[in-house]
């Protein structure tokens, strides 16, 4: 038994198996389920579970929906007031991984040191997103596990222009709540 047990887990730190924390975000129209990447996006993660851990995202919605894009949430309320935010984080777009079809990135204005609480799921591949040397890119943190059917119910749903806000969904697609589920061995890298 203790063979295999050291087998085992000589396996395990040989390969390129590592921790990523989960976290479920409950929805008006269902959950989505996320792995984060810990080890790769280590500040923007961390920037991420804060605002979690604090329930800042508890009753905020998805402000800007795009079709074949991006479903974009985590700034404002649902009267549309802005929610204040902490202080921006550093751009690791640098991290090797890409805007790729249910991956969450952070939301950031055209400083790309500036992402605080906002964040997208991408609906398909988005190239343009990822850094190049004449791009600084946007941070890719985590990806979609489970509710990909919800994101792309949401990614469908009928928006308007109201105010600032375009592309913003007639009916209110709201955070409920984001929690923090557990930490996995996996291998999600997707360079």
């Amino acid at each position: 038994m203790m063979k295999k047990y050291i087998l085992l887990t000589s396996i395990l730190l040989s390969s390129s198996a590592f921790a990523g924390t989960h976290v479920n975000i409950d929805t008006n129209v269902g959950q989505i389920s996320i792995e984060l990447y810990d080890q790769e996006a280590p500040i923007t993660t961390k920037n991420f579970l804060k605002y979690v851990k604090k329930d800042y995202y508890n009753g905020t919605i998805f402000h800007r929906v795009i079709p074949d894009f991006m479903i974009q949430a985590g700034g404002f309320d649902r009267n549309l007031q802005q929610k204040d935010t902490d202080q921006p984080i550093k751009n690791e777009a640098s991290n090797g991984l890409k805007n790729i079809r249910g991956t969450i990135a952070m939301a950031r204005t055209s400083n790309p040191n500036s992402a605080t609480a906002q964040f997208f799921i991408n609906t398909q591949s988005n190239n343009a997103l990822d850094q190049t040397p004449f791009n600084d890119g946007y941070t890719v943190f985590g990806k979609v596990t489970q509710g990909m059917q919800v994101v792309d119910k949401i990614s469908h749903v009928q928006t308007t222009r109201y105010g600032m806000q375009q592309n913003l969904p007639i009916e209110p697609i709201i955070i409920e709540k984001i929690t923090i589920e557990h930490i996995v061995l996996n291998n999600h890298k997707n360079k």
